[in-house]
């Protein structure tokens, strides 16, 4: 035809016509291959992160359980799913060179919001709404930098895919590379990170590298004359306040430990009286300056089961330590006895030694180990008495609540040792019974103490051993020590349990969903 037919139409400038086999690509042609692979890898490594950290940043406001972690998961596995989607979607119909600068800016910028966003909501919102406004908040905060990530390992894999020949090896190198960044991710996040610094420097960090990765990329695009799909000034804008917010936005804890957003409040009433705090829970009590001092009443109730022993020195085995309230009591009022404390989380005792002034003593020993684990290793015939007072949040750990564990607890123990255990629940006491009658499956006499001796919830303590429960001096002993609990009567016990109650097991200990936290 001659050149000026009107029936010849132009090329498209950035679309090349394909040879059998391939696939059409931008003019700009593929990514080089680090980068592609540096991309994929970044974007879903920020994304566990996020998702890691996530959980620290609200256990000050709501504790942790296995609903929360649970909602966690899901909301980041949520926003996976719809960002890849929407991504893959996008990708089919904007340049994908054009717009992954854009998205890594505006994920990065919400990743530096979710910290002080959290922060200035549950203040706001004040104690008693705290905790459903920092599960709002998160859900926002962390689901939209979640998605917008999650957008952009499918466009990645739309500016790689040459040829129909080599999709399969495209999707599945970029799929790899892409898992072994949330692998890595996961790992370094939950062994290394949170171990070193706090969980706000590892969120603003995240979201800083994402804010640069992405404002390179741009400035890369445009020097071959690639313009951004969207344009970025706003999402720097927000990630400049954000990260002036987080580092002006105070956090909630004195100290981030590996497992707790801890405090330590002073007593304006007693020179020496500390108050532990452990994410939501006033965990423990310390007067530095009179270890025989008990504040709370459950301890009053620990102090008098303790008392009811026969005198003379006590061989103590405490998993859970907090504030070491107990061993030191011990310390004072039974200067012959032993203390071994197993705590799983260093950052605690640290906290102990540095702020509580915890004594440096050769009666009290302090492990720090997981209590299941540590008890295993012990010898038989050891200890007098086991106190379980370990909590992960506001629930008991499942692992420490089983028909095994105490049968490894009563290997432990000599032929007459007594059990002390500290549990929280409430409304239908369903965790509670499960506990009471799991314990009561291993030895021959178990007993319950509540607030005022009714069912009626909040802190309860279960005692149980081979030997009679000696209710009398049980009873006077807490009449000495002032406690506000009381035995509840072996007909009500009966009643309670009723005629076929769980017994928790390794196999089936579902303590989350036994456990009733509201009042």
């Amino acid at each position: 035809m001659p050149p000026g037919d009107p029936t010849v139409q132009p090329t498209a400038p950035d679309v090349e016509a394909a040879p059998s086999g391939r696939l059409p690509s931008a003019a700009a042609g593929p990514l080089p291959t680090w980068v592609a692979y540096a991309l994929v890898f970044g974007t879903s490594a920020a994304v566990l992160v996020l998702e890691i950290t996530s959980l620290r940043l609200i256990a000050p406001y709501v504790g942790i359980t296995l609903e929360t972690n649970t909602a966690v998961i899901g909301l980041a596995l949520t926003a996976i799913a719809i960002g890849a989607w929407s991504g893959g979607a996008a990708a089919d119909r904007l340049p994908p060179r054009s717009t992954i600068g854009p998205l890594l800016l505006i994920g990065g910028a919400f990743v530096l919001v979710v910290t002080p966003a959290i922060r200035l909501a549950a203040a706001a919102a004040g104690p008693a709404d705290a905790a459903p406004i920092a599960i709002l908040v998160a859900t926002a905060t962390v689901f939209v930098p979640a998605a917008v990530l999650s957008a952009v390992p499918p466009m990645v894999v739309k500016l790689e895919l040459a040829s129909l020949t080599e999709t399969g090896s495209v999707v599945g190198r970029l799929s790899g590379v892409s898992t072994i960044g949330a692998i890595v991710a996961t790992f370094a996040t939950g062994f290394v990170l949170v171990a070193v610094v706090p969980t706000s420097v590892i969120l603003t960090g995240t979201g800083a590298l994402l804010v640069l990765g992405g404002l390179a990329f741009v400035v890369a695009n445009r020097r071959r004359g690639i313009l951004p799909r969207v344009g970025v000034a706003a999402p720097l804008v927000l990630a400049l306040a954000a990260g002036l917010g987080g580092a002006v936005v105070a956090s909630p804890c004195q100290v981030e430990t590996r497992y707790h957003c801890a405090s330590v409040l002073t007593d304006p009433a007693r020179p020496g009286g500390r108050t532990l705090l452990l994410d939501t829970l006033r965990h423990s009590y310390v007067d530095t300056s009179d270890p025989t001092y008990l504040e709370f009443g459950y301890m009053k109730t620990f102090a008098a089961a303790l008392d009811t022993r026969a005198a003379g020195p006590l061989d103590v085995l405490h998993v859970g330590g907090g504030g070491m309230t107990l061993p030191r009591y011990l310390l004072a009022s039974r200067p012959d006895s032993s203390n071994r404390v197993v705590e799983i989380d260093a950052g605690v005792v640290e906290i102990d030694r540095a702020r509580l002034a915890l004594p440096d003593d050769p009666r009290l020993q302090v492990q720090v180990a997981d209590g299941r684990t540590a008890v295993r290793q012990l010898d038989p015939d050891r200890f007098d008495v086991y106190v379980g007072d370990a909590f992960g949040g506001v629930a008991v750990p499942w692992h420490l609540t089983t028909r095994e564990t105490f049968l490894d607890v009563d290997r432990v123990l000599r032929p007459d040792g007594l059990v002390v255990l500290n549990v929280i629940d409430y409304r239908s006491l369903d965790f509670a019974r499960a506990e009471l009658a799991t314990i009561a499956s291993v030895f021959e006499h178990a007993a319950l103490l509540t607030y005022n001796g009714g069912l009626n919830g909040g802190n309860l303590v279960l005692l149980a051993s081979h030997a009679p429960i000696d209710r009398a001096a049980m009873t006077a002993a807490l009449r000495d020590h002032g406690a506000p609990m009381a035995l509840v009567s072996e007909d009500d016990v009966r009643s309670f349990l009723g005629d076929d109650p769980l017994v928790l097991t390794d196999d089936n200990a579902p303590v989350d969903q036994l456990l009733t936290t509201a009042r």
